[in-house]
């Protein structure tokens, strides 16, 4: 058999009755009639008691006889079935895995750290129970594996002006590569008959002997950005004045004074600190 086959045992309450009835009648007999034969019935009996399968909610009983798979309890209750049946118990519900940090090579090739949370579950007990050696630690091992595939696959953040503009990134494209990390752990987990419920990236950072330099970097981009929206404001600025004096005809300058009015606020208006002006008392010339 190579699938999961769900199964329903006898009532356990009903044979526990039934059970315990045969256990106490054949011992007050066998010490009313002193017949050893009864004693016999009473051991019987007793191996019965092992028959007893107990099954919570959200857990499993996969069943074997022998090493040959009989199938899977899934229901919760109290069952009976065969004493000589063992008993494997695998749990249903939904668990969390938060993966270790792991240091690994994105796209570009820069190093960074990453860990994942994971939420799974087991939906065919046949193959978590045989077809892997021990589905828990199957679970962190592939899911790391995915995490470091996953990484080689797209650059931490986007360097347009080195060439490097890409559409998906690890720090700002969240959904696209929480769906592309899903897809990848669920199809390394099918083996096993695990669910993906969901798979997020839990940590994502620069490598600590990178994460100063590229702070430098970002923060010098920043700047940059800054910069160029400021330069952009004030040549508005500058334009829309010497406007303003051309058209309402505040006073006539000439191209040397035009210029020199326009270096002026471009200085006041570009600076880093707020500009101490020289009141000149005489005249333009002077």
């Amino acid at each position: 058999m190579k699938a999961e086959k769900i199964i329903k045992p006898a009532n356990g309450y009903l044979m526990l009755f039934v059970t315990l009835l045969i256990f106490t009648g054949s011992i007050v007999l066998a010490i009313q009639q002193s017949n050893p034969l009864y004693l016999i019935i009473t051991a019987i009996s007793f191996i019965g008691f092992f028959g007893f399968i107990l099954v919570n909610p959200n857990t499993s009983q996969v069943i074997l006889l022998f090493g040959k798979y009989v199938g899977t309890i899934k229901d919760n209750g109290l069952y009976w079935a065969n004493p000589f049946f063992t008993k494997k118990k695998i749990s249903l519900r939904a668990s969390n895995f938060d993966s270790e940090r792991l240091k690994v090579n994105d796209k570009l090739g820069n190093p960074i750290m990453i860990s994942t949370i994971l939420v799974w579950r087991v939906t065919d007990t046949y193959k978590a129970a045989f077809d892997v050696d021990n589905y828990e630690n199957f679970v962190r091992v592939q899911t790391d594996a995915a995490v470091r595939k996953l990484a080689s696959m797209y650059p931490y953040d986007n360097f347009a002006d080195e060439g490097h503009d890409e559409d998906i990134t690890l720090r700002s494209s969240v959904n696209e590569v929480s769906e592309a990390l899903e897809k990848e752990i669920e199809e390394r987990l099918a083996i096993a008959g695990i669910e993906v419920l969901e798979a997020r990236i839990g940590y994502l950072a620069y490598a600590q002997e990178i994460a100063s330099a590229m702070l430098k970097r970002q923060q010098a981009t920043a700047i940059v950005a800054a910069r160029h929206k400021i330069v952009e404001g004030a040549v508005s600025m500058v334009e829309m004045a010497l406007t303003e004096l051309s058209k309402k005809n505040i006073v006539d300058l000439d191209d040397e004074r035009k210029a020199a009015m326009v270096s002026n606020l471009m200085v006041i208006l570009c600076g880093d600190k707020e500009a101490t002006p020289v009141v000149n008392a005489g005249t333009l010339n002077h």
